[in-house]
């Protein structure tokens, strides 16, 4: 059994998930949408994107909502700027040799010239930097995760992992006896490991609703949460409202709009309610590892 879920007292067969929408802070409507889902209820976690153009706005929000039950954020730990015409670089340093920055000073746009080339001690300057930059800004931090998923990579992930133990926070990081870890080397397999045993919440599952195929959101959470196996499992969405910053900014903008309307439909409530699956957020995790003995 995953040892957070025993110490948090689920029984053998659980399954629990975490609703995480990401992204948040990225551009003007994820905040929007963020602000909306709050206040629906059903998503239980979030993470945001401090190197962002619209991470003030972002945390301005975020602190008018520290007494919000539903509040619950962490940092979106990114690497990567992934659009054409709306691009951002590092907090920590604009230097190329950091390995971080293409040839015009922001993060590359894919996680693979990331992953061969970024300097893992310059990559921990960085995750420091933006989790600290989340920290200053004076709302409550529940956990790390990683954009684009770039950090799962045997010379990141260990800068990652570090950062998270520095800060005593929860990262988003699968079991090392995942199937997605097969091709992991034995040295990062163990320093999962270590990590779960100092009381480091892991993964047993992940899965993210589609940025290529925005129709039928309902049918496509239906076999997402009917897929969910026993254990600990993140579902990830990233919501913005429609409009024309959205439109403009990204060519998957409908399927972010269709996570907006799905975390705001009751339908998807009452499907939650009557899958058997407990939802929590990272809060709880983090508290459980901060009481770790």
């Amino acid at each position: 059994m995953n040892p957070i879920l025993q110490k948090l007292g689920y029984a053998p067969d659980a399954r629990v998930v975490i609703l995480h929408a990401d992204d948040i802070g990225m551009c003007q409507s994820s905040v929007d949408a963020y602000a909306d889902l709050l206040d629906a209820g059903i998503m239980s976690s979030a993470a945001t994107m401090t190197p962002c153009p619209w991470y003030p706005a972002a945390a301005e929000f975020f602190r008018a909502q520290q007494n919000n039950p539903h509040f619950d954020i962490g940092v979106h730990c990114t690497l990567n700027s992934e659009w054409q015409n709306f691009r951002w670089g590092a907090l920590s340093t604009r230097e190329r040799a950091s390995g971080m920055l293409d040839a015009d000073g922001y993060f590359f746009s894919t996680s693979e010239p990331t992953q061969e080339r970024a300097d893992p001690d310059a990559v921990e300057k960085e995750l420091t930097a933006q989790v600290k930059r989340a920290l200053a800004s004076g709302f409550d931090v529940t956990h790390m995760d990683t954009h684009m998923l770039t950090l799962f990579h045997p010379r990141l992930l260990p800068p990652y992992l570090r950062v998270a133990q520095k800060f005593r926070l929860p990262a988003f990081v699968l079991r090392a006896e995942h199937a997605w870890n097969n091709d992991l080397p034995k040295n990062i397999s163990a320093l999962i490991r270590r990590a779960e045993k100092r009381g480091m919440p892991t993964f047993d599952h992940f899965d993210a609703l589609s940025l290529t195929q925005h129709k039928n959101r309902l049918r496509e959470a239906q076999r997402a949460l009917d897929a969910l196996p026993i254990g600990l499992s993140a579902l990830v969405f990233h919501p913005c409202r429609d409009g024309a910053e959205t439109r403009a900014m990204t060519p998957d903008w409908k399927c972010r709009v269709a996570d907006h309307k799905l975390f705001l439909n009751e339908q998807f409530r009452a499907m939650i309610a009557t899958s058997g699956v407990h939802v929590i957020g990272y809060r709880v995790l983090r508290d459980a590892m901060r009481n770790h003995a």
